[in-house]
């Protein structure tokens, strides 16, 4: 019996298991023949394959190439570079090129349809009478009902020479109004007007860097000038930027001939310049205030931290955004577009005003970037404005500095830190969180405030450009308000005052004469403008206005150094 062989009973579930175990082993073994690096794309590809094949639910492959390519790109941790798919491209496209074949109509998706927001000025939309306030409810034979502004844009854009119908409802009107729009080459304007105020100070504002933008300026400049300016605001609040040329361009027209603008660094030999004004001064040296503000990006900042390095501009307001970047557009494949950060930019002094994450507040959300609301980051704390716009004091502790070339202290770090720090007019505590309150509920009170300011235009007529809004407009709006959902209290409704009568002020201005006229309403709220205006109606020289705004010059030279 000893000699015996020993036999082994096992109940068949662990055999079973070791079977499976086994075929797995073998299974691993045989996958495991052939090693792959983990950097080797064909790894990726691979993986790619066998999930498209064998997951247990189909998936699409586009869709898991698209996820990949955002995963990779995200672990860049930066925001500047992206993808852009050919929908995604052709806007940017417009927004840098500033023209488009299309009807002229600046639109919004509301009340479940798509609402005119502005025609473009020259554009068939306002030649064929199309107003702000319509309703287009139809476009070629197709209800509009539920869809969004870029569905809206997709169709009514077009080849410049072709025609689409639309049908417009428009309040006091029965039926639908159908208009026959022919499409043509429209242009965006980066300078929207331009106006010589009070003290014979022209102003100038600059909404965005497209292609045109150095051109417009200087036209602007040149007519301002045969009205009698004699000094000159260039307000770049809320201006994002757009193409690096195009700062470059604008700086230029301020300058002297070789005067250093702006230098850009990159890992590629191609994108080291050392990037110089070509022209000259086209004011000849008469006085020149910047406005900015956090809403002022990219080429805005190139624009404000050259003429500051120069001592060529007083630069006011609050500390700009902070992008000190440069991205290149690199085609792909399938019409997609590669934006890619490739190089930083120095203003002439060497700063880099590049905001490091770490240094970026939390005003992401409606409460922050959206609608100014209060945040914390440390002993940082944000305040709203009258005209609905946040600011930070001043963060000048703890940054590089550098002197100008006359000798002036500047900062480096995140933004543009202006050499004069002037908010709008502040909301209290408490008028800033009644504000909050009718801002968090969607878009029932900027729907209910543009619909009303269309209200007011029909029933008052729009010849009267001095127009009053009483205490009882302000009544008939809250109950219209209300009529839609909005559930602000009286006690709300009082605190907000203010920022409400501001609001449909403007909004009523704009609807009914267009920018100019609204920009000239918001004048009493705009503090950045009228102390400019002041500190440049007792201004002779730059000089005189850097002495009156308290950052004189150490030395008696004005204008640009170290060429």
């Amino acid at each position: 019996m000893e000699n015996q062989p020993r036999r082994s009973f096992l109940p068949p579930g662990i055999i079973l298991l070791l079977t499976l175990l086994a075929g797995g082993w073998f299974l691993q073994r045989g996958v495991a023949q052939e090693q792959a690096s983990p950097n080797d794309a064909r790894l990726f590809q691979e993986v790619l394959d066998e999930i498209v094949n064998r997951y247990v639910d189909p998936v699409d492959r586009d869709e898991l190439y698209r996820h990949a390519i955002e995963g990779v790109l995200r672990e860049l941790g930066d925001p500047n570079t992206s993808l852009l798919v050919p929908r995604t491209f052709e806007n940017f496209r417009i927004q840098t090129e500033g023209d488009y074949g299309g009807v002229g109509l600046e639109i919004v998706e509301r009340d479940d349809y798509i609402v005119i927001v502005s025609p473009i000025p020259g554009g068939p939309g306002i030649r064929a009478g199309l107003r702000a306030g319509d309703l287009i409810v139809e476009v070629d034979g197709v209800s509009t009902e539920g869809w969004s502004s870029q569905d809206a844009v997709d169709v009514l854009r077009g080849r410049p020479g072709t025609d689409t119908e639309i049908q417009v409802r428009r309040v006091g009107m029965d039926t639908p109004i159908p208009f026959t729009l022919t499409r043509e080459r429209i242009q965006l304007l980066s300078v929207p007007f331009a106006l010589l105020l009070e003290g014979d100070v022209g102003y100038i504002p600059l909404n965005l860097f497209s292609e045109t933008s150095t051109r417009e300026v200087r036209a602007a400049v040149d007519s301002l000038a045969g009205e009698g300016a004699r000094s000159l605001v260039l307000d770049l609040r809320g201006n994002p930027g757009g193409i690096l040329d195009q700062g470059i361009g604008i700086a230029d027209l301020f300058l002297e001939q070789g005067s250093p603008i702006a230098e850009t660094r990159g890992r590629q030999s191609n994108q080291n310049q050392a990037l110089r004004s070509t022209g000259g001064d086209l004011l000849g040296g008469l006085p020149l205030i910047v406005l900015v503000d956090r809403g002022s990006a990219s080429a805005s900042e190139i624009v404000a931290g050259a003429l500051q390095d120069h001592d060529r501009a007083l630069v006011i307001g609050t500390t700009t955004f902070g992008k000190g970047s440069v991205q290149s557009l690199l085609t792909l494949s399938g019409g997609n577009v590669l934006k890619l950060t490739t190089a930083r930019w120095y203003t002439p002094r060497g700063r880099s005003i590049e905001r490091v994450p770490e240094e970026e507040d939390e005003a992401g959300s409606e409460e922050g970037a959206g609608a100014g609301a209060e945040a914390e980051n440390g002993a940082r704390r944000f305040a709203l404005t009258v005209n609905g716009q946040y600011f930070l004091p001043p963060d000048t502790a703890g940054r590089p500095t550098v002197t100008s070339f006359g000798g002036r202290t500047l900062y480096g770090g995140g933004g543009i830190v202006p050499d004069l720090h002037v908010l709008g007019d502040t909301l209290s505590t408490d008028e800033r969180d009644a504000v909050l309150r009718l801002l968090r509920e969607g878009g029932t009170y900027s729907v209910g405030v543009f619909n009303y300011a269309g209200e007011f235009l029909r029933r008052e007529g729009d010849a009267n450009r001095s127009f009053e809004v009483t205490e009882a407009d302000l009544d008939r709006l809250l109950e219209r308000l209300r009529a839609q959902g909005l559930s602000a209290d009286a006690a709300t409704w009082e605190l907000a005052a203010r920022f409400v009568r501001h609001d449909l002020e403007v909004s009523i201005a704009e609807q009914g004469w267009g920018e100019a006229e609204a920009f000239l309403r918001g004048l009493e709220w705009d503090t950045p403008v009228e102390r400019a205006r002041e500190l440049l109606a007792g201004a002779s020289d730059q000089g005189d206005l850097f002495s009156t705004a308290g950052t004189p010059l150490p030395a008696r030279e004005v204008g640009s150094r170290g060429n």
